[in-house]
């Protein structure tokens, strides 16, 4: 009996020891993602990088087979959430969807940061919006030329809305405004549905916004856009000019979302992430959603998009040292 029991114990610590079961139980340990994936949003829930978060995340889910659980961390400009990502556990399962100021120029508009966004992982870029200039429903200038005459005359005494200090709508502000020799007052939100409810409300004079937010309050006639900051005009909005039109020269602005990780995520992970997201961005349904959305695509590789970001980051650097933005 003992010599019984003792080929048994023999034969299953090789069994356990044997590479042919051992491979497959690392493999389905390794396999990514088992379980399901928490994105933190670093905006309110209802403004853009919200919305293009949750199309995503509708396509991964059905591309992985997980849950993929949004959970809107929202403050500081970005930081709030952005923090509580760096700080995770760099194992793929908690992820960053920001707008573009945590991960590029908080480091410089704030005296304290508790994360650093250099070591952050770039992932992917979901979208990139246009930039456009937004008036509430009763300013007095009804074009972009009677605007500029209009700022002239009332130097300083014109507000501004934005999503918050360091945002993509508080910096396009401040460069039109040393651009076009203007004076504005700042009031910053903790996001873009508050920002917005107040232009509507009239309680604010204008914003710099994605114009897939701005495009819906222009044709409902409950805010009115009045130039468009890119290159050419936009095709969505034939009859309002560009910012360069009018003279203003240098104002260039687009609002853009990323998918970033906690420093020290495996590249194994980052570039299948990457890779499904570019599978979604392809997608019928995706094209489709953002074509209603005027939001441009631009799939770009993990090193393509922290290229951008770091591109991004001087830009945007430069405009708040030449505007004199103070750190806080």
């Amino acid at each position: 009996m003992r010599t019984y029991l003792a080929l048994i114990a023999g034969a299953s610590l090789a069994l356990l020891a044997s590479p042919v079961l051992v491979q497959p139980v690392a493999a389905q340990q390794g396999a990514y993602p088992n379980h399901p994936v928490r994105v933190v949003v670093s905006v309110p829930a209802g403004g853009g990088v919200d919305t293009v978060t949750r199309i995503f995340s509708e396509q991964l889910r059905q591309r992985w087979g997980q849950p993929v659980v949004i959970e809107n961390r929202a403050g500081a400009g970005g930081n709030i959430g952005t923090e509580f990502v760096f700080n995770s556990p760099p194992d793929g399962y908690t992820l960053l969807a920001s707008q573009p100021s945590p991960i590029t120029i908080n480091k410089v508009l704030y005296s304290k940061l508790n994360y650093d966004p250099e070591k952050l992982q770039t992932v992917a870029i979901m979208s990139e919006f246009p930039n456009v200039l937004l008036v509430r429903p009763g300013f007095p200038a009804k074009t972009a030329k009677e605007f500029i005459a209009y700022a002239k005359e009332h130097a300083g005494k014109l507000n501004y809305a934005s999503q918050g200090i360091g945002t993509t709508s508080h910096l396009t502000a401040e460069l039109f405004a040393t651009k076009a020799g203007l004076k504005f007052v700042h009031v910053p939100y903790k996001g873009t549905a508050p920002a917005l409810n107040d232009i509507i409300a009239d309680h604010v004079d204008f914003i710099f916004m994605e114009l897939s937010s701005a495009i819906r309050l222009h044709q409902g006639g409950k805010a009115r856009i009045l130039a468009v900051a890119t290159k050419q005009r936009v095709s969505a909005l034939p009859d309002i000019p560009t910012l360069e039109e009018l003279g203003v020269k240098g104002v260039e602005s687009s609002t853009w979302n990323a998918i970033s990780a906690p420093p020290g995520t495996p590249k194994a992970i980052v570039d299948k992430i990457n890779a499904d997201v570019t599978a979604a961005q392809k997608s019928p349904e995706v094209i489709e959603h953002f074509k209603k959305l005027n939001v441009d695509v631009k799939p770009r590789t993990p090193a393509e998009a922290a290229a951008f970001v770091k591109e991004e980051t001087e830009r945007w650097t430069a405009v708040v040292r030449e505007a004199g933005v103070k750190p806080h």
